[in-house]
C-alpha cells in the first residue's frame, strides 16, 4: 500500500510541476535504476544491506592517512560528490587522494564500466550482483550532473536559487522528516544548514535520495527546484 501511495504521490508531483510551468529534465526509461545507481555510488553496502567492509580498501592511497575503513570503499570517497575527483572539490581537504573523477565516463558503454568496477583496482567483483553493477554503471554513464553549472568550485556559492520558493518546497516536501529548521532526524550528524558546507553532497542527495532511507529522489523534477531548496537550506540553523 505504501508503494502504491508513493507512486501516486510522485505522479501528482510531476503533473503539478508541469502545470505550473516548470520544465522537466529529459527522462530515460530507467530513471529509477539510475537513482539506485547514484545511491550505490554514495554507499553501496547500505543499499544492498551488506556488512560494512572492516578494512581499508587496498587501493586507497597511502598518502591519505585521514580516512580508513569502510568509508574508503565508497565510490564518492575517491571520485567526489561532484564526480570530478582531484579536479573538483576533492582536489584538497581530508578526501584528497589524487584520483581522477568519473566525469570522463559520461556516455561510456555499460559493459566497459562494469569491467572497471570488477578489476583489481576496484575489487567489487564479488561484492555486488548483476543488477547492482548495471545500476551503478547506468549512473556513471547516463546519470551524472555537471555540478559546475550550478555551484562555484572556489566559493561553494550557488549560481542560482530562490530561497523563498525553496522554503515552499521544503515545508511541503521535506519538513515532515527534517523539521522546518532542518535539524531532524536525530541521527543525522549535522543540521541541513551545516550540510550546505558541502553543497555537492547536498545536491547529489536531493536528486538521488539517501541510501537505505525513505528520502525521495527529486531527479525527475526540474533541477531549479533542487537549487531553490538548497538556497533555502542556506538560511537554516547550522547548529542542532
Amino acid at each position: 500500500m505504501q508503494n502504491i501511495l508513493r507512486r501516486v504521490f510522485s505522479s501528482i508531483l510531476l503533473i503539478t510541476f508541469a502545470l505550473v510551468g516548470f520544465s522537466l529534465p529529459a527522462l530515460s526509461a530507467n530513471e529509477g535504476d539510475i537513482v539506485r545507481g547514484a545511491q550505490l555510488y554514495d554507499k553501496w553496502f547500505a543499499v544492498i544491506k551488506a556488512d560494512k567492509p572492516d578494512v581499508t580498501h587496498p587501493s586507497w592511497p597511502a598518502s591519505n592517512t585521514k580516512k580508513k575503513g569502510d568509508v574508503t570503499w565508497r565510490c564518492k570517497s575517491c571520485h567526489g560528490w561532484d564526480y570530478k575527483g582531484v579536479d573538483g572539490a576533492y582536489g584538497s581537504g581530508s578526501y584528497l587522494t589524487g584520483i581522477k573523477g568519473i566525469d570522463g565516463m559520461v556516455g561510456a558503454d555499460l559493459d566497459a564500466i562494469i569491467a572497471i568496477l570488477k578489476d583489481d583496482t576496484h575489487q567489487f567483483a564479488d561484492r555486488m550482483d548483476d543488477a547492482d553493477f548495471n545500476d551503478l554503471a547506468l549512473f556513471v554513464s547516463k546519470g551524472q550532473v555537471d555540478m559546475s553549472q550550478y555551484i562555484d568550485l572556489k566559493t561553494k556559492a550557488l549560481k542560482s536559487g530562490d530561497a523563498t520558493r525553496g522554503q515552499q518546497y521544503f515545508d511541503t516536501l521535506c519538513a515532515q522528516c527534517h523539521a522546518r529548521d532542518g535539524t531532524l532526524p536525530k541521527d543525522m550528524d549535522k543540521s541541513l544548514g551545516k550540510q550546505m558546507g558541502n553543497p555537492w553532497e547536498v545536491m547529489h542527495k536531493i536528486l538521488n535520495g539517501q541510501p537505505a532511507e525513505q528520502m525521495p529522489a527529486l531527479r525527475a523534477l526540474d533541477y531549479q527546484i533542487t537549487l531553490d531548496l538548497m538556497a533555502h537550506l542556506l538560511t537554516l540553523p547550522t547548529e542542532k
